[in-house]
């Protein structure tokens, strides 16, 4: 098998950065991205108009976040296979972010 013709060694010089912009235009409106959260940090978005918590969570519980291209969080979910499962169910296309 032949060599390829062209090799770069070094990947950062054939990279450049992206803007906030190109970034979230990306994968457009249907690229959305899962994380895991601890709830301890997503604890006021989980709690009504009077403060009172709308579903008992314990603070120490992983949540999976999904968020649009631009960074917007769309939803809490408390499993990664329903995160994934809801965004195809709503045509989007999933991927895990660290």
């Amino acid at each position: 098998m032949a060599a390829p013709k062209e090799v770069h060694a070094n990947a950062e010089e054939n990279t450049r950065k992206m803007s906030a912009r190109e970034f979230a235009e990306l994968g457009g409106r249907k690229l959305v991205y899962v994380r895991a959260v601890v709830a301890r940090d997503v604890m006021s978005e989980l709690v009504d108009e009077d403060g009172d918590l709308v579903i008992e969570v314990p603070e120490d519980a992983t949540l999976y976040s999904v968020h649009s291209a631009d960074g917007e969080r769309i939803a809490l979910v408390g499993d990664r296979d329903l995160a994934f499962a809801a965004a195809r169910q709503h045509e989007m296309n999933p991927v895990s972010v660290h």
